[in-house]
């Protein structure tokens, strides 16, 4: 008897389990793809912030060894600041809701300070506070792209100031008009990931910055040529490459803000597919012309065919985004090499990269984007080789122009001000003796340049 009431009590214990969870079904579906889909953005959100380091390794390789310090502290500064400026304001520009009907179309108003619920409400897809991560990331990045034009020349406190006006006012602006329900997105603009929100903002800022700062000492030549200033380092350059092009993951197919049934992965596909035609392009084209594969070239056609891939990678079949990545790879190169012969010093290759294959990116998804991707995730039209029409490409068309020129005009009026009122670049000292000392009072390799005859000593 005993015995048997042991059993009958083990078989319960066993049965327990079970019998608990019959009852209580545990989380709903619902809840689980919430789960999943902040997991997922808070994921894609890192690998964005983690472009950072490849931006640092880019410029530092790109410049030379005097400026290598300021390179990546600056870096560091300016993500710490920009943090705390979209916080206060910017998100709130982007993304705020509660402005008039009318105001609305052009500017957000509301979210300033953001202190967003700990949990995502009934009904959201995912907690506020990741999107609000996602969202900064973004800003971050745009912003490292228009120190392209600053390199080796600009005062540390121009990228204060600068900091501040961009991720306060500049970007927030054209992202709400694209993503935050702004007059472009009621025209039908398609930019999934940022070509022209992001890559196009950051280029134009750069452009501003590099004809009000003129070119570095030692670039040009009374006769117009050109003097190549060689970067440092190639290898970080090289690695700058390969950390941007993983996190462009995070960037891209983060951007479907959601694992759903799996679109993301098609989106993570495009991309590689568009960042692979545009590294070969552009190693065949300046192998072609220059007689040698050059590497920065390479480097730079990688970097373009994903910047140029950013927008319509949700919208293009897959051949369709190889075209789209080696026309960028072409591009890079043609586009550079006309930037030198007009005499714009771009030391990071941002224009060409970051606003040619923007540019570029952008209008490719008024040709490729097909009916049924545009139905699924799309809020445009398909695309001109799919039987749209034109209407799509004249607004991909109308987004490029108005933001190109709204981001270039307030860089340039800012950037301005700047220079009447403290200046813009650093003196013709302490640009030759390099930003680490002049700025930082030291070098960021102190060893080597310490061998070379350099002292360590504030100027």
């Amino acid at each position: 008897m005993i015995k048997k009431s042991l059993i009958g009590l083990g078989v319960l214990l066993v049965l327990f389990p079970t019998m608990a969870f019959a009852a209580d079904e545990g989380p709903s579906a619902v809840t689980l793809d919430m789960g999943l889909n902040a997991l997922w953005i808070l994921v894609a959100a890192i690998l964005v912030l983690l472009m950072q380091g490849g931006f640092i390794l880019l410029e530092t390789g790109s410049t030379r060894m005097k400026n290598a310090g300021h390179v990546a502290g600056k870096t560091i500064f300016t993500v710490g600041l920009a943090s705390l400026i979209y916080w206060a304001v910017g998100y709130g520009f982007a993304f705020g809701g509660d402005a008039g009907a009318g105001l609305n179309k052009f500017i957000g108003i509301g979210d300033f300070l953001f202190n967003p619920s700990i949990l995502a409400g009934e009904g959201d897809s995912y907690p506020s506070t990741i999107f609000f991560v996602f969202q900064l990331a973004f800003a971050a990045v745009s912003l490292s792209i228009a120190w392209g034009g600053f390199a080796e020349r600009a005062k540390l406190s121009v990228y204060l100031i600068f900091t501040i006006v961009f991720t306060a006012v500049i970007y927030p602006i054209i992202a709400h008009w694209i993503w935050g329900g702004g007059w472009l997105a009621e025209d039908g603009s398609q930019d999934y990931a940022g070509s022209t929100v992001v890559h196009l903002t950051g280029a134009m800022a750069a452009f501003a910055a590099t004809i009000l700062l003129k070119p570095r000492i030692g670039k040009f030549n009374k006769d117009g040529s050109a003097n190549e200033i060689l970067g440092h380092n190639q290898v970080f350059t090289s690695l700058s490459v390969l950390l941007l092009w993983v996190g462009w993951f995070g960037f891209n197919a983060g951007s479907a803000v959601s694992v759903g049934e799996g679109f993301f992965g098609y989106v993570a596909f495009t991309t590689q597919l568009g960042a692979a035609g545009g590294a070969v392009a552009a190693m065949l084209i300046s192998w072609l012309v220059k007689g040698k594969a050059d590497i920065p070239t390479m480097l730079n056609g990688a970097l373009a065919g994903l910047v140029a891939i950013t927008a319509s990678c949700a919208f293009v079949e897959p051949w369709a985004a190889v075209v789209i990545g080696l026309i960028a790879g072409v591009l890079v190169f043609l586009v550079a090499q006309f930037f030198e012969k007009v005499r714009v010093d771009d030391p990071i290759s941002a224009l060409s990269v970051h606003g040619a294959a923007g540019i570029w990116g952008t209008l490719a998804n008024g040709f490729f984007a097909t009916p049924k991707l545009v139905e699924q995730v799309g809020i445009g039209k398909a695309g001109l080789f799919y039987g749209g029409g034109g209407g799509q490409l004249w607004v991909q068309f109308e987004s490029v122009v108005v933001c190109g020129a709204f981001a270039f005009a307030a860089s340039f009026i800012v950037l301005w001000v700047v220079k009447k009122i403290v200046g813009l670049r650093v003196s013709e000292e302490q640009e030759i003796i390099g930003l680490d000392l002049s700025e930082h009072g030291n070098y960021g390799y102190p060893e080597a340049m310490k061998k070379a005859g350099h002292t360590t000593t504030s100027v």
